[in-house]
């Protein structure tokens, strides 16, 4: 239904610009954005953000962790083992993508890796399966595509439209002003309530609630530091992430694209409360002090 009403939007662009024949076009475009991101979306996603595939072979110890913990919880979860990658930027942020379970991909960014410590990982990575088991990530994507194709339509709307028609001009300017709006608010609502049932949901796969609230707040904050550069060219995009790294927004308004991180936090002490205790799935001799720091008895990540 969500998917149909930016579909629609995209096709009251088009008749606002250019009558039927401009509505009929952009049906036939949306239909081709729909099944284009629906074959395509992990691969669209991935090669945007230049995102590395890894595995357990990788030179650095922090990432052959994230990968068999990653690994770990997806078959604890039932899940297909997804296709495992690495963003190289330093803001903190994690997503998943893919048309289905069988296709997925959940990616980390190395500031992820970096700030914070393995049980907070598992719990950000256990967050993003979530939505691969939710099958958010079909839902996720296309409409990422669908409102940039949106805004995008309307950058052209002043030039485009038909002025001869009656209401040509004051058509060309709404749809140019309230279009990428509505569909903005779409995407937004589609984030908002995904985020919340993937943290209840990442939590109990993980067994940790209290990381993923403390992991919540660390990238909360850094994001507000770190600039995420194709974020900001791709904005669109920026309800993929499990916070938003465009802004950092702060409050549950029409026009943040994710919750607020205190009101997450708030909702996984319930979540905690519901589990009766985190069951910790890392052992206390297998877990580090700090950010991929060895404990006082370990050689080094894995020993």
């Amino acid at each position: 239904m969500l998917l149909a009403a930016l579909t629609a939007l995209f096709m009251g662009a088009g008749y606002l610009i250019g009558g039927l024949p401009g509505m009929l076009v952009a049906l036939v475009v949306a239909a081709g954005l729909n099944l284009f991101s629906y074959w395509n979306a992990d691969k669209i996603v991935l090669r945007m953000y230049g995102a590395q595939v890894v595995d357990e072979t990788h030179a650095d110890p922090r990432v052959r962790i994230y990968v068999a913990d990653v690994k770990q919880m997806a078959r604890e979860a039932g899940l297909p083992q997804p296709a495992i990658a690495i963003i190289p930027t330093d803001q903190p942020n994690a997503f998943a993508t893919g048309r289905d379970p069988a296709s997925a991909a959940v990616c980390a960014t190395v500031g992820l890796l970096t700030l914070l410590t393995r049980e907070e990982v598992r719990a950000v990575m256990a967050h993003e399966l979530a939505h691969v088991k939710n099958r958010d990530t079909l839902t996720m994507t296309v409409t990422a595509t669908v409102a940039g194709a949106i805004a995008m339509l309307a950058n052209f709307a002043m030039f485009s439209g038909d002025r001869d028609r009656p209401g040509g001009v004051i058509g060309s300017i709404a749809i140019m002003i309230f279009a990428p709006m509505a569909a903005a608010l779409v995407q937004m609502a589609i984030s908002r309530s995904r985020e919340y049932e993937a943290d209840r949901v990442g939590a109990a796969i993980a067994g940790d609630a209290h990381s993923l609230a403390s992991a919540l707040q660390k990238i909360d904050a850094a994001a507000r530091r770190i600039m995420n550069p194709q974020a900001e060219r791709n904005p669109a995009s920026g309800q993929l992430f499990i916070i938003n790294p465009l802004s950092g927004a702060g409050a549950d308004n029409l026009f943040s694209t994710h919750p607020s991180t205190a009101n997450r936090v708030r909702a996984l002490g319930i979540v905690a409360g519901d589990l009766g205790h985190d069951r910790r799935r890392v052992e206390p001799q297998q877990q580090f002090e700090g950010p991929w720091s060895p404990g006082p008895h370990e050689p080094g990540p894995w020993g």
